[in-house]
């Protein structure tokens, strides 16, 4: 099948490269040291600056160690603003494990309840395949986070901590994987059969009461009440007493998050419409994750209106595109590849989503900007990935050429959309396929920090 490579090309090949100085020394270079810092465009890092006309943060960046759970801990330091404003203190984290927990619980319910969904295809289907490729991956999106909290409150960090399994996911994941894919193996097996959904669902009871089990084991058990009592940073002592998860997301949380909505920039499709993913939800019966996609530009508008009106953006991006790590900087010609291969890659934004080579990856927060003459020049943003060898403190700059390339999405107040988007959120969402890069975030490979790309 098709043409192999011939020996007369290999000759012609070999000849060319021989002929090649520039490829010759930079064969030399890149055999013997290391990529990222050979094609790290010098000019670039010595221009950046790290001052930002708005800059909001005055508080150190948490730590989503060896998980994906990058989307919980952006939603949360997004809410942490306000809560350490009210109690006035320097420092506070909700916990993500609390969120994690029940995102665990809920997505294999859903998990399950999609097995049953699609138990009249054939499970080599696609869509089926892709369901049990990645049935309990850690990733997540806006809208799923906000489907947690509604329906099981926040705890403070205190009152459900960390454990080893939330901290560094994989091995609960593998278990959690296998014993999924075991229950979806029943499931199937009793509708093939000739099983009803009743006797189905039955069984899918029975596993859940393990999953929790399974999940009470590695993260602890999640509290319905705890003891809230706090010392402000004027020395000033405070005493809640007992609450429950709902009522200190009440208290506590002083955005109107169900008034968000999620912004993407996705231009292979038609902006100012509406778009989901199918079967991308972690709580059953919630509401369905929903994009608006609009251009670029007026998403990186809204972006700034927010952050010089004080408030942080919680935001999903393609993290480890033209990435430096330790040096916490992006910027879209970072790295000088092409340069260095003496090559064109040659794709656009919208090639490199149809193509693969681009997904939303990470989630984040948007805590500062630099604006001249109106135009945002740079941008600064939390990370999660901890102080130690990340960005200046776990804090990165963004030159504002990579928004464009490499930006996917942002969860804004309706207040701040236009006429035309508004229109547009009245449309009925196209439903994208499971495996769109859309839907990416929810992905197992979702990026964290084990997994940073340079390219």
């Amino acid at each position: 099948m098709g043409k192999d490579v011939s020996e007369t090309q290999i000759r012609a090949f070999r000849k060319a490269f021989d002929e090649d100085k520039m490829g010759k020394v930079a064969q030399n270079a890149v055999s013997n040291t290391d990529l990222a810092s050979l094609a790290l465009n010098r000019d670039l890092v010595q221009s950046m600056d790290f001052s930002f006309s708005t800059k909001l943060d005055e508080w150190s960046v948490t730590n989503q160690k060896r998980s994906g759970r990058c989307w919980l801990f952006a939603t949360l330091n997004l809410f942490r603003v306000g809560a350490m404003k009210k109690m006035n203190v320097k420092d506070f984290e909700f916990s993500q494990s609390h969120l994690f927990f029940w995102d665990k619980l809920e997505r294999s319910n859903h998990f399950l309840e999609a097995i049953i969904d699609t138990s009249d295809r054939p499970v080599d289907d696609r869509t089926v395949h892709f369901l049990l490729s990645d049935p309990i991956g850690d990733g997540g999106q806006w809208n799923m986070a906000m489907n947690l909290i509604k329906k099981h409150g926040l705890v403070p960090k205190s009152a459900f901590p960390e454990s080893s399994s939330s901290s560094s996911s994989r091995l609960m994941n593998g278990v959690l994987k296998d014993f999924l894919r075991s229950t979806a193996c029943e499931i199937r097996g009793i509708l093939d059969n000739g099983g009803s959904e009743e006797q189905a669902r039955q069984k899918k009871e029975e596993r859940m009461a393990e999953i929790w089990k399974i999940l009470c084991i590695h993260l602890g058990t999640p509290p319905e009440r705890f003891d809230w009592q706090w010392r402000d940073k004027d020395g000033e002592f405070h005493r809640k007493g007992e609450m429950t998860p709902h009522q200190f997301a009440d208290e506590f949380v002083d955005i109107d998050w169900e008034d968000y909505i999620c912004i993407v920039n996705d231009p292979r499709n038609d902006y100012y419409r509406t778009y989901t993913v199918d079967y991308l939800q972690n709580v059953s019966g919630g509401p369905p994750v929903v994009y608006l996609n609009v251009p670029s530009n007026e998403m990186k508008s809204i972006t700034q209106r927010i952050l010089e009106d004080g408030t942080p953006v919680w935001m999903g991006c393609d993290v480890g595109k033209q990435m430096e790590r330790k040096k916490g900087l992006w910027d879209a010609n970072l790295y000088e590849f092409q340069e260095l291969y003496g090559v064109e890659f040659g794709m656009d934004k919208a090639d490199r989503l149809r193509f693969g080579q681009t997904m939303m990856t990470h989630a984040m927060l948007f805590t500062g900007v630099d604006v001249v003459d109106g135009k945002p020049r740079r941008w600064k943003v939390e990370n999660s990935w901890g102080a130690e060898e990340s960005g200046v403190k776990g804090f990165y700059t963004m030159n504002d050429n990579w928004y464009d390339e490499h930006m996917f999405e942002i969860a804004s107040p309706k207040s701040y959309l236009t006429d035309e988007m508004i229109s547009g959120l009245d449309t009925d969402p196209v439903t994208l396929p499971a495996w769109d890069p859309m839907g990416s975030l929810a992905m197992e490979e979702a990026m964290d920090q084990e997994s940073v790309q340079i390219p």
